[in-house]
């Protein structure tokens, strides 16, 4: 007899897989959108309420801080009471401190509700990621967590459109109204995206882990007829969750260290440079305007980047699209570090968020594949939360190392620092990451060695 994996590994992409993969990305473009709308609201918030530097920093911190507790604890959750929950609670809680934000009378106020947006937008990433690589068929599992990722690309592009056109308008405030409307949807998510039928098989819920299996075999002509003696029915794991020193334990830790240097190397990486971009731009002489018109462009360049990783990932594997895209995320950020005109800041600019956001699709992918479903959103939490604080970090770092060499040369030095960071990533993945392409998740959590 068939188990739920078995029978979902089997099956097409189906309507149900693709309202479940469209959905989800909804709600992750909405979280890209508070991302992207952070610094023109900073630069505004700024203005309005006279704030120092430090200030300024410790705001946008504070969202980032949150985004790594939020990613620790949902993990955990996830795990506990299942991936559905922990999507729609989380999206409650990033909508509502993103709205309450848009009210915030004073400094205090707006630094608590942005770490309470950060934990809710933190806490839904790996959840989501980990309910889509659940549901999809090993064929295209590693491939629809690259789409729901390129979700992310949307919600930068809508944020840079609103930074552009209603900030100045309408003024920092409507940004986090805007950012308000996840709430609304995550009551709609709640009746339409079903909980995983392997976690619901995990936890010993096989009928209604059952019946969902059933109605995407239904949309894709299977008749499985299910026959038991009620034994194979009530089977189920004795643990249905892990703690935080289990993932430290002989039988994961080589996947914990590799994700963690992955997910802590990507983070630094890519908020070092994506959010000081427009204005290293303004050091190097661009006009504002221009370096606003010139990240929607280089945002735009993240499709073919998301696209590309999705299909070379089932062709050539999670392993080798990892190690390339962070090589090629290095020589792109070397090339635009030295950057000399409009025309190449806009080509290598370009090429830095191609080969940066296919890498983190194929990061996404990756992630939930190396742990077994009992560990696997704790796994994915943790990682994402390690990563976290390179997002915390970098922003910091980088305003150091520009302001001690100078706009000019500070500008390079920023750029090759970065590059560092992504070549080192690449050789580790290369050396120590496993190959899970073509592989069930269950086959891989039993300890199959994976194809090198």
């Amino acid at each position: 007899m068939l188990n739920i994996a078995q029978r979902i590994d089997r099956l097409p992409t189906t309507p149900m897989l693709k309202k479940i993969l469209f959905l989800t990305g909804i709600g992750w473009m909405f979280d890209a959108m508070d991302q992207g709308m952070v610094s023109g609201v900073m630069a505004a918030i700024s203005k309005d309420w006279t704030l120092s530097t430090g200030q300024l920093g410790l705001l946008g911190s504070s969202g980032m801080l949150g985004m790594a507790v939020g990613a620790a604890l949902s993990g955990m959750a996830a795990d506990k009471w299942g991936r559905r929950m922990v999507v729609m609670f989380t999206l409650l809680i990033y909508g509502i401190a993103s709205g309450l934000s848009g009210f915030a009378v004073n400094y205090p106020m707006l630094l608590i509700l942005r770490f309470l947006t950060g934990f809710g937008l933190g806490g839904e990433l790996p959840a989501a990621s980990t309910l889509v690589s659940e549901y999809s068929p090993t064929k295209v599992r590693g491939r629809n967590v690259i789409l729901l990722e390129s979700f992310w690309a949307w919600g930068w592009i809508a944020a840079a459109l609103v930074a552009y056109l209603l900030i100045p308008v309408y003024g920092w405030r409507i940004a986090f109204w805007i950012g308000a409307i996840p709430a609304l949807f995550a009551a709609y998510l709640r009746k339409a995206v079903p909980e995983s039928p392997r976690y619901l098989e995990l936890v010993g819920k096989n009928q209604e882990a059952d019946e969902l299996v059933r109605i995407m075999e239904k949309q894709a002509g299977i008749n499985y007829k299910l026959e038991t003696n009620g034994i194979e029915m009530q089977k189920q794991i004795e643990k249905v969750s892990v703690s935080f020193l289990d993932l430290w334990s002989k039988k994961y830790i080589r996947s914990t260290v590799v994700l963690w240097f992955i997910w802590f190397g990507i983070n630094f990486g890519y908020y070092g440079f994506v959010l000081w971009t427009p204005s290293l731009l303004l050091g190097k002489g661009f006009a504002l305007v221009k370096s606003f018109e010139f990240t929607l462009i280089m945002c735009i360049a993240q499709l073919p980047g998301y696209f590309s990783a999705a299909y070379l990932v089932e062709r050539v594997g999670r392993k080798m699209v990892l190690s390339v895209y962070f090589a090629g995320t290095a020589v792109a950020a070397w090339l635009f570090g030295h950057a000399g005109s409009t025309n190449e800041v806009l080509l290598f600019g370009s090429l830095l968020y191609f080969f940066s956001l296919g890498t983190w699709g194929c990061v996404y992918a990756y992630t939930p594949e190396v742990y077994p479903t009992v560990a696997r959103a704790s796994g994915s939490g943790w990682a994402a939360a390690f990563g976290r604080l390179g997002a915390f970090i970098a922003p910091f770092i980088v305003p150091v190392i520009y302001n001690y060499y100078g706009t000019q040369v500070g500008y390079t030095y920023v750029f090759i620092m970065l590059t560092a960071v992504f070549a080192i990533v690449s050789v580790v993945v290369a050396i120590f990451g496993k190959e899970t392409m073509g592989k069930s998740l269950e086959e891989i959590s039993e300890g199959a060695k994976p194809t090198e």
